[in-house]
Parts: C-alpha cells; structure tokens; sequence
C-alpha cells in the first residue's frame, strides 16, 4: 500500500524539510530535493509509522470492545425482585 498525501500536505511537508535543512544543516536543500527525500521516507519509513499506528488504533478499539458488556449490560429476569423490593418498604 503506497501512503499519499494530499497536494496541500505534500507542499507543507516540501517547504519544513527545506526550512529543516536550512536551520539544522550546512547546506540548504532544493525543493526537488525535498520533494525526493519526502518521497523516500514515505516510502521507506512511513509504512512503519502506519503499521504501529493501526496496531495501537486496534488495541483501542479491542479495550473498548471488551467494555461494551458493561456498558450496555442488563441484569435478566428483574421484575419480581424490583416487586419484591417495593413490596418492602
């Protein structure tokens, strides 16, 4: 599965690699440049990211899930214990 970005994203993305590369390194990046190497990490290191991402997502949704029983329980059979219970006081 290939990760794409949207143009508006992939720009912003471009523009922080360059402005990175301007404050952090000896040499300034083009935006080919970045464009490139923006490429690689999503092609590259970004499944990784989104990997771990939808395992985390899954192991949340499983907690929920298991939680659902109590928050949606109800006890059976209560209608002659409700009675019993009004009957008394």
């Amino acid at each position: 599965m290939t990760i794409e970005l949207k143009k508006e994203t992939r720009q912003e993305a471009i523009s922080s690699i360059e402005r990175y590369f301007k404050e952090n390194m000896d040499e300034p990046i083009g935006n080919i440049a970045a464009g490139a190497l923006l490429g690689f990490f999503l092609e590259e290191i970004a499944p990784a990211v989104y990997n771990q991402a939808v395992a985390e997502v899954q192991e949340r949704l499983q907690a929920r899930i298991s939680e659902v029983d109590i928050e949606v329980h109800e006890d059976e059979f209560q209608y002659w214990r409700r009675r019993e219970k009004g009957a008394k006081r």
